[in-house]
């Protein structure tokens, strides 16, 4: 029997019907100025498309010039509503979103899981926006691809690098991390506290981010962990907040997107 993970967000973080959301997709990609170099690596948010769906296009249209090359993508994502231990990996054949369905790798979910700290649980990919919201980008943005789906329990930078590290010269596979940064202060002090942190993921300072930082701090301390042992850096493309795209400055939510090249 095939098993595919339905979307839980479409209609409330996202359009449900599927030339709504192509057209919305493609006014925040055609917005962003073309690139020729592709990204290794990307930190996008994973609000409701109204708030940072504009951000994360930031970062996604970059990948436009590898649509044929990028045969795998992982995505890295925190989870919010189920509380384990580790990396969590799915059963699912097929990821599917109003915009059709993603296959997995499931050979490479299948090397995965024999890490000590990377199990399959259904339930925490079952109702996770954050890393649902990334799919439809991904599909506007490349051609034939398979997913790597991980969610992130209580886990460590160390045990995440160690995931990533097994894609990173692979010419064929994109890196995506999912993460909001400071979460309800008024814009002011968010943009601070959120200036600051993205001062921190470009020094590749991991070891100082907080939850506080970035809800997905684990996916980002990771990544950031792998880059400075790859002798990469990161880039911040693209600082804003809730107030910026949605209008109410008096308890924002801040997003960011990054790029490894």
């Amino acid at each position: 029997m095939v098993l595919i993970r339905q979307p839980a967000v479409a209609g409330t973080f996202y359009p449900a019907n599927p030339e709504v959301l192509r057209k919305m997709l493609n006014v925040f990609l055609d917005a962003v100025q073309s690139t020729t170099k592709v990204p290794k690596a990307i930190i996008v948010p994973h609000a409701g498309y109204i708030y940072s769906g504009e951000i994360a296009a930031s970062a996604y249209a970059r990948l436009k010039a590898g649509a044929d090359k990028i045969k795998r993508v992982v995505i890295v994502a925190p989870s919010h509503r189920l509380a384990f231990d580790g990396l969590a990996v799915s059963h699912a054949d097929f990821f599917n979103t109003p915009l059709g369905d993603i296959p997995l790798d499931k050979i490479a979910i299948q090397n995965l899981v024999v890490l000590p700290f990377v199990n399959y649980s259904d339930e925490a990919h079952h109702a996770e926006h954050s890393l649902e919201v990334q799919l439809p980008f991904l599909q506007t943005v490349l051609h034939a691809f398979k997913l790597i789906p991980i969610v992130v329990g209580n886990a460590t930078a160390e045990q995440v690098s160690q995931v990533l590290e097994l894609f990173y010269d692979d010419d064929e596979a994109v890196i995506v991390i999912s993460s909001d940064l400071s979460h309800y202060h008024d814009y002011a002090t968010a943009q601070e506290l959120d200036l600051e942190t993205s001062r921190k993921i470009e020094q590749l300072d991991y070891q100082h981010l907080d939850y506080d930082s970035a809800c997905g701090r684990v996916g980002v301390s990771g990544l950031l962990a792998l880059a400075q042992k790859k002798s990469r850096q990161i880039e911040t493309i693209d600082l804003r907040n809730s107030g910026d795209t949605a209008g109410d400055k008096s308890r924002v939510v801040g997003y960011g997107s990054y790029v490894i090249n």
